[in-house]
């Protein structure tokens, strides 16, 4: 695949007329094998992404994304070829060895083309916009003719507006027809969405919480419940979930959630560190909690920045051995039948007579002496005679086949998970992504911090709180405001910044003004809180849209895009605007400014048809309509934060899943700032000395409670 771009009669600046025939999605490997011959260098030599920097070395006489580019094809009149892509992308790997090494096809490429390459994770709008209109057209007269006609087709097929005097959908109709097209598509034996592909789709989880908590006592709510739950265990159990390493791959390829691609990616960790949080919070069920800890060791561990960021993703490819030559997918993960035996080997006293470690170990994870591997599913036979570790039966079960009590069976397993940990960390690591993204590490302390408020663990809280901090010291602009996209490990374990910092889309300022709505409930610092309403003034200044309403998802200020878009399908994330109903609201709540609702509503006007006719692609704009017509609770607590009654008081609001609820503590001089923003707070006080909570909806409050037991009942939706 390749892609073509045209810059016409105008300044290439300005690209009013250019033009698209394909866009290549390509990477390269993380660490290539030693060179027999001086290699090429390019221009992606100077540049800081972990993407651009593999391809740096290509015959291609790569450009970034830029004027330079821009001028050259002009003044030669070329054709652009624009690869997007990004560094932990397996099958870019395989574009790239096929053809971006080749030097043929380099000399071929620098010929007739100018080439530029685009980290997507760093320029999404690059990459959304040019996927709009991809044409496989070869005639460039053709192209230059309808150029015109092009862009005022997609102009068009882009809007998304308000007509008339819409206002919101009726909550109750969308979120029906929502579960019922989500129940339609349920795998009731594996759980999830689909056949295969598998993908975990944490926003259709996060929204059968909130229908069961809108529907409990009816039939509906009990099946969302279990179809979120079902899910949340399959994937646990199944070869998308590192048993060894921890954390979760990107998808599964087939209907089992067994072999996946091998890929991890930091948004997915973020995310299901939350739906796991939300899972144990509504069923008290360990197995839930368990999984959270376990995904929140793996980004402590492997994904984290020492000076408090959250690194991009893992690849799927790495080397078998130290001595390989080639990058195999999944090297790093998959076993032999003859590797486990050798390194489980110990004779398991008071089991079944001559059972060994190995013997247990491989009957509960599925360990087959030919591999466990599906051949429809290994393409280039990359994982022939190798297991992709999957629980296949409860604990209860294999315990029984061994005549062993299950505790000792789960100790059992995980002397032998870190002996495999201790083996694994023998071979060949798979590349890292070092970039850090404000978007994602927003996503990730809200995993953080949900985690540290349900499990009542301070230090995953603090643990947010570092990130956090993290984000305002290297990817926020104190004097402008505003927030930047991207920063990269540098040398020495320094941070570094672009020579030109990319600015902050709108992703980045949805998904970390949620997150500090998320650390403010979990930790209770107001100056989270503060950040969090400033971001939020920025983002309708750069983002919204005033005419059709609803936030455009890049500023306007780029002449190099054709086009500004508004994302309109939740996907592997939500779609900011999606999460920006929800924040716009808690920002009412925590500020008194009702604009903010009036704009949360004008969002769902926007997307109001979408939402009545095919609500299943926009789940959690779906569940925030629901909120939106509910009215948030503000749960306000009078009492010192740190005395023992207080926090009984907070440890049952965070106990109770309650998607319509916002929390704050009112105590004093430690609330100046929240006694500013909401004067009626300043009459609310403890009784008889004791910490007291009151739940307010339009800034209207209950009677005082001093129980939790009061207080819970109080919590319900």
């Amino acid at each position: 695949m390749g892609g073509v771009v045209e810059t016409g009669e105008q300044p290439p600046l300005s690209l009013q007329h250019t033009f698209l025939t394909g866009i290549a999605a390509m990477a390269t490997v993380g660490t290539p094998s030693p060179p027999s011959v001086p290699r090429h260098t390019n221009r992606l030599i100077n540049e800081r992404s972990p993407y651009l920097l593999q391809h740096a070395h290509n015959p291609v006489d790569w450009y970034p994304w830029g004027q330079e580019a821009f001028d050259k094809a002009k003044t030669e009149n070329k054709l652009i070829f624009l690869s997007v892509g990004y560094s932990t992308c397996h099958w870019c790997h395989v574009m790239e060895e096929e053809s971006f090494k080749s030097k043929e096809i380099g000399e071929i490429m620098n010929e007739h083309f100018v080439c530029i390459k685009v980290d997507r994770e760093e320029r999404p709008d690059v990459d959304k916009v040019y996927m709009t209109f991809v044409q496989w057209k070869e005639n460039k007269d053709a192209l230059l003719e309808s150029s015109q006609r092009i862009l005022e087709a997609l102009r068009h097929t882009s809007e998304i507006r308000v007509q008339g005097q819409e206002s919101p959908p009726p909550a109750e109709e969308v979120m029906d027809t929502c579960f019922q097209q989500l129940s339609r598509s349920y795998d009731e034996d594996y759980g999830g969405f689909s056949k295969s592909p598998k993908f975990p789709t944490p926003v259709n989880l996060n929204f059968l919480f909130t229908y069961w908590a809108l529907h409990q006592t009816t039939p509906e709510g009990a099946r969302a419940l279990q179809m979120a739950l079902h899910t949340l265990k399959m994937m646990a159990h199944g070869g998308i979930h590192d048993h060894i390493g921890q954390g979760f791959h990107r998808y599964s390829t087939d209907q089992q959630w067994h072999v996946p691609h091998f890929e991890k990616m930091l948004y997915d960790q973020g995310q299901l560190a939350a739906m796991y949080s939300r899972a144990f919070q509504i069923s008290g069920d360990e197995f839930f909690a368990d999984v959270v800890r376990d995904i929140l060791l793996y980004v402590s561990r492997d994904l984290s920045d020492q000076a408090g960021g959250f690194y991009s993703a893992e690849d799927a490819d790495s080397y078998p051995t130290t001595t390989s030559r080639e990058k195999r997918e999944g090297a790093f993960c998959v076993w032999t039948a003859q590797e486990l035996q050798a390194l489980l080997p110990d004779p398991v006293e008071g089991a079944t007579e001559g059972t060994t470690l190995g013997d247990v170990f491989m009957h509960h994870y599925g360990v087959e002496e030919a591999g466990n591997v599906d051949p429809m599913k290994d393409p280039h036979q990359e994982l022939k005679g190798k297991n992709v570790l999957i629980a296949r039966c409860p604990l209860e079960l294999t315990a029984a086949q061994f005549r062993l009590e299950p505790g000792r069976l789960s100790a059992l397993l995980q002397e032998c998970q870190q002996r495999l940990s201790s083996a694994r960390a023998q071979r060949p690591r798979p590349h890292l992504d070092t970039k850090m993204l404000a978007a994602w590490n927003g996503l990730m302390i809200s995993g953080f911090a949900q985690a540290g408020a349900t499990l009542a663990e301070p230090g995953y809280v603090s643990r947010a709180a570092q990130a956090a901090a993290f984000l305002r010291t290297h990817l926020f602009d104190p004097d402008s405001g505003r927030l930047l996209r991207s920063c990269y490990q540098g040398k020495h374990n320094s941070v570094e910044q672009s020579a030109v910092p990319i600015q902050g889309f709108l992703e980045d300022y949805v998904f970390v003004i949620q997150a500090l709505f998320d650390l403010y409930e979990a930790s209770l610092e107001q100056g989270w809180l503060e950040w969090a309403l400033h971001l939020q003034h920025m983002q309708d200044k750069l983002f919204w849209d005033p005419k059709g309403f609803a936030y455009f998802s890049t500023e306007g200020s780029d002449p190099s895009l054709l086009l500004r878009l508004k994302d309109d399908q939740d996907g592997a994330e939500p779609t900011p605007n999606s999460v920006a109903v929800t924040n716009l609201l808690r920002a009412a709540c925590y500020s008194g400014n009702t604009d903010w609702v009036e704009k949360a509503g004008k969002i769902l006007a926007a997307f109001s048809e979408r939402l009545q006719k095919i609500p299943i692609t926009l789940p959690e704009m779906v569940r925030a309509t629901a909120v939106f017509h509910r009215t948030l609770k503000q749960v306000v607590i009078c009492g010192d934060p740190q005395g023992e009654d207080t926090r009984e008081m907070l440890d049952c609001v965070h106990s109770v899943f309650s998607p319509n609820k916002v929390l704050m503590v009112a105590d004093g001089d430690s609330a100046g700032f929240l006694y500013r923003q909401l004067p009626f707070l300043a009459s609310l006080e403890r009784k008889e000395g004791k910490a007291t909570a009151y739940v307010c909806s339009n800034f209207t409050c209950s009677l005082p409670v001093t129980s939790s037991q009061e207080l819970r009942g109080m919590l319900s939706p």
